[in-house]
């Protein structure tokens, strides 16, 4: 009998949809050039529109409102009204089986290096959730090179700028001025440390197919990298976001990731000046920022090539089901313009301890972001970005490789519908484990909401989400979408949005340029029945949206 599949999961924290070679993007992506030729692209997998609600889809194969984050950490902590509501605990709760868990008691070995962003404590930290090794950043974001002096001052306390207290080693809190390494960047210790705990298991250990999910926090601002790479990209982005996308697109189109004829969502953003108005230096600055974004996403392709390459010189790349993905849209929030807990904005911390001078920028001392016009770049053809229920904010980009798998070979390009709630069933379906619904180590857990790749990928099925089975949905601070197969229809409180639910033909549509909610009111009406029935399902906490009216929105938090 042959080994049991091994499972390696990557995930890059606000990577843009055709950031990357595969999907067009004119960064260097060789690993992944390479991943997507021997595998395949998926153009339609689905995530949440933020990235804590998408890590706990995706270890727990429901909803983010049944599994802990139906709404963000940061965001309930100073929302009251969710306190106590089932689902909304800000953790990954214990409702749910995480798939550690799963797989460890199916005799698996388990290991996480980086980004947890699914609880803060011993009792809710990657080893109390099943992971047998970890080295873990229990946050949402942080400084790429551990560096952040407004600790050693009497600034504010703010979550984004502050990693004390969140570090873990095999389940042990660590101090990230004693315990991480001098040279640390965050792509690459968590690369070094996932290698080396496949490095070191024991004999009993490697005797045992492994689950490996390496989580990076590249690349969420602060945009951060070594110079010597942030050159590499001198000069590319001098043409501004606008030149960006239409290169994008042209590329995506050749490659078969969009159709030729392809209308791509309006351009947005909410900078007060068009490119060709900035002065030279605002130009010159902000193609600085892009600059350093795409180094970021060039040491992601760069780090897990040394993973491939450990795999390969162990035989166990062929036997390793990969999958790399994107835990939601590209960020394009102005995120000086967001107040942080305690009343103090970001922007005032950055300025009093940060240098984002040109030549700074990137560096350890810098603290930059780059904006709503380099993400909707990232994310056309769709609508919006990272936040947003529109698919610039939930399509991501996915490769998977698994030669055993007839359709993950030769280079193939999908353009199923698919979600990161599909990702626990497929890992399961592969590894021939059941989901141990209702019950789980003592206490009652839920059943999975995704479904399994495996019968699509294997020539069996023609989809893998039935149109007549399934309606998927979306929420997160009050912007919500409902979809089945190829309908979707979407609503955005004011001012951001439209305050009504409008109706989409994504296939035909996918930049989501026509409401068809007046022309099709029998497809609209269908797709409210199931967000009821979503709501009732899922348990998500209603703010009592009707057509036509506004929600109480909460705006956004501190980011994810």
């Amino acid at each position: 009998m042959s080994k049991r599949p091994n499972f390696l999961i990557v995930v890059a924290d606000d990577l843009g949809f055709s950031d990357i070679g595969p999907y067009g993007g004119e960064i260097k992506t060789p690993c992944l050039d390479k991943l997507a030729k021997e595998g395949l692209t998926l153009t339609g997998f689905h995530t949440a529109s933020a990235c804590s609600p998408t890590r706990a889809m995706l270890l727990s194969g429901t909803d983010n409102h049944i599994a802990g984050l139906g709404q963000m950490a940061e965001f309930m902590r100073t929302r009251p009204e969710f306190k106590g509501r089932p689902g909304y605990e800000g953790y990954l709760n214990f409702r749910v089986a995480s798939a550690a868990e799963i797989l460890r008691d199916a005799d698996y070995f388990t290991a996480i290096s980086g980004k947890w962003h699914l609880g803060l404590t011993k009792e809710t930290c990657p080893s109390a959730r099943g992971f047998e090794k970890d080295f873990a950043y229990l946050a949402g974001c942080g400084n790429h090179f551990n560096n952040e002096p407004q600790l050693d001052a009497d600034a504010p306390n703010l979550p984004s700028v502050n990693s004390d207290g969140l570090w873990m080693e095999n389940g042990v809190f660590v101090d990230r001025k004693k315990d991480l390494p001098k040279d640390f960047y965050s792509t690459v210790t968590f690369t070094e440390k996932f290698i080396d705990i496949l490095k070191n298991r024991d004999d009993a250990a490697a005797k045992k197919p492994f689950f490996g999910y390496l989580a990076y926090t590249a690349p969420h601002w602060p945009l951060q990298a070594p110079q010597d790479k942030i050159a590499e990209y001198r000069g590319m982005y001098d043409e501004g976001p606008e030149a960006l996308r239409a290169q994008r697109l042209s590329s995506m189109a050749r490659r078969g990731i969009i159709g030729p004829d392809v209308v791509p969502a309006p351009m947005v953003g909410q900078e007060p000046q068009e490119w060709a108005d900035k002065s030279d230096q605002d130009k010159v600055l902000s193609s600085r920022r892009m600059e350093t974004y795409a180094a970021m996403v060039q040491m992601i392709d760069e780090q897990l090539q040394r993973v491939v390459e450990y795999l390969a010189s162990t035989n166990e790349l062929d036997n390793t089901f990969v999958l790399f993905m994107s835990d939601n849209g590209a960020e394009g929030k102005a995120l000086e313009a967001l107040p942080i807990l305690r009343g103090s904005p970001l922007s005032l911390v950055v300025q009093k301890y940060y240098n984002n001078s040109l030549d700074n920028i990137g560096n350890a001392d810098s603290f930059v972001w780059y904006g709503a016009r380099w993400a909707a770049a990232a994310t056309a053809p769709s609508r919006a970005f990272k936040t947003y229920t529109f698919e610039g904010g939930i399509r991501c980009p996915c490769i998977i490789r698994y030669p055993k798998l007839q359709q993950t070979n030769g280079g193939g390009i999908s353009h199923e519908f698919t979600t990161c709630m599909d990702i626990l069933p497929t890992m399961l379906d592969l590894a021939g484990v059941s989901h141990p619904a209702p019950e789980f180590r003592g206490r009652e857990v839920v059943p999975m909401r995704g479904r399994s790749w495996v019968p699509y990928l294997s020539n069996g099925a023609e989809t893998v989400h039935p149109e007549d089975e399934d309606a998927i949905g979306w929420e997160l601070f009050g912007r919500r979408a409902i979809r089945r197969g190829n309908h979707k229809a979407v609503f955005i409180p004011a001012p951001q949005g439209s305050d009504e639910w409008e109706l989409f033909d994504i296939a035909n549509d996918p930049g989501e340029n026509e409401n068809l909610a007046d022309k099709l009111p029998e497809v609209l009406q269908r797709l409210l029945e199931d967000w009821s029935a979503y709501i009732q399902d899922t348990g998500m906490y209603d703010i009592k949206v009707t057509v036509g009216n506004a929600p109480n929105v909460p705006q956004q938090s501190q980011a994810a």
